[in-house]
């Protein structure tokens, strides 16, 4: 009974759909709409001190010339965690129907656990030890986001 409940509800969707699945031109396509988009959330992690074999001395360094010198923005032990809910990615008609443009949603909840770094230098070799120190930055709290980030080409 079970086995052909399934096969009238497969056969029901595929009589839905509306028969098999065709290849759309450009304007077929133009008229198809989604309604929705993606939406995604992330669990960012960095250089957690509490797994095992984590690094103690880490480096994320900017390299810049100017007047003949390399110089170097060092961030020493970049650390932390961010927690971001429901970026959004979609595509949306300007309503001016001047053509089409990507909306990317703000996220409306992100929240910081001890993210930041230990120190910050300006150096001219990016592996000499930090000697330096222009300030630190650790952040730990929430914010919630409202809006829409838009882009579209001329």
């Amino acid at each position: 009974m079970a086995r052909a409940l399934c096969l009238s509800l497969l056969l029901a969707a595929g009589v839905a759909q509306g028969g098999p699945l065709r290849a759309l031109d450009d304007q077929e396509l133009a008229q198809v709409s989604g309604q929705d988009g993606i939406s995604f959330a992330a669990h960012i992690s960095l250089n957690d001190p509490t797994l095992v074999g984590a690094v103690s001395d880490s480096r994320l360094s900017l390299g810049f010339n100017g007047d003949g010198q390399n110089r170097y923005i060092v961030f020493k032990n970049v650390r932390g965690m961010v927690d971001m809910f429901a970026v959004s990615l979609g595509v949306q008609t300007r309503p001016d129907g001047g053509g089409d443009y990507i909306a990317i949603g703000l996220p409306g909840y992100v929240r910081y656990s001890n993210f930041g770094f230990e120190s910050l230098s300006v150096q001219m070799d990016p592996n000499a030890p930090v000697t330096g120190n222009l300030g630190s930055l650790n952040i730990n709290g929430t914010v919630s986001l409202q809006g829409q980030v838009r882009l579209w080409s001329h």
